[in-house]
């Protein structure tokens, strides 16, 4: 789907608007409450959300959702509301494990996946050219500085050889 022209704003409300009804929907098939975390649009890099357990939070990456609306709303928020909902019904188990694959399945209906499938070029990092003896090798634009500050080095994997700036 094309990026979504709705207003930042709306898209907040949307997401606020699935995560209850996520909830709402997990009360009814389980029987019982669960409290209701904050909610931010802080996230940034490639990762579409976070469950921040202990925290009681959730954060989203509002890139990725501006740029896949249905599929985020869909997909990614039940898949971050069930961190939460197995953390408060099992405590610490595997992240994604039988129990949050069933909350996933039973709960939202939904196949549970442990990445999404975006298109992460808009928010992939900067890098910078490099090379060793056998390849090209892209560096980060946080690992350039640290080379370029003489705080580290890197080495191919394969050759051994310190990376070059290309």
């Amino acid at each position: 789907m094309p990026p979504s022209t709705l207003p930042t704003e709306t898209l907040h409300q949307l997401l606020l608007s699935r995560v209850e009804t996520c909830y709402l929907k997990a009360e009814q098939r389980l029987g019982r409450p669960f409290p209701r975390p904050s909610v931010s649009l802080k996230m940034r890099g490639q990762s579409a959300g976070a469950a921040h357990l202990q925290d009681n939070r959730l954060r989203f990456n509002p890139v990725l959702l501006e740029e896949n609306p249905d599929a985020f709303l869909d997909e990614v928020v039940p898949h971050e509301v069930a961190h939460l909902l197995v953390w408060h019904s099992f405590g610490k188990v595997a992240p994604h494990g039988r129990q949050w694959q069933a909350m996933m399945r039973d709960v939202f209906g939904l196949e549970p996946h442990t990445r999404h499938i975006f298109d992460v070029s808009n928010v992939a990092p900067r890098t910078v050219a490099y090379r060793c003896q056998c390849r090209d090798h892209n560096l980060t634009i946080r690992r350039h500085n640290k080379v370029q500050r003489g705080q580290t080095r890197y080495l191919c994997r394969h050759c051994g050889s310190a990376l070059q700036p290309a």
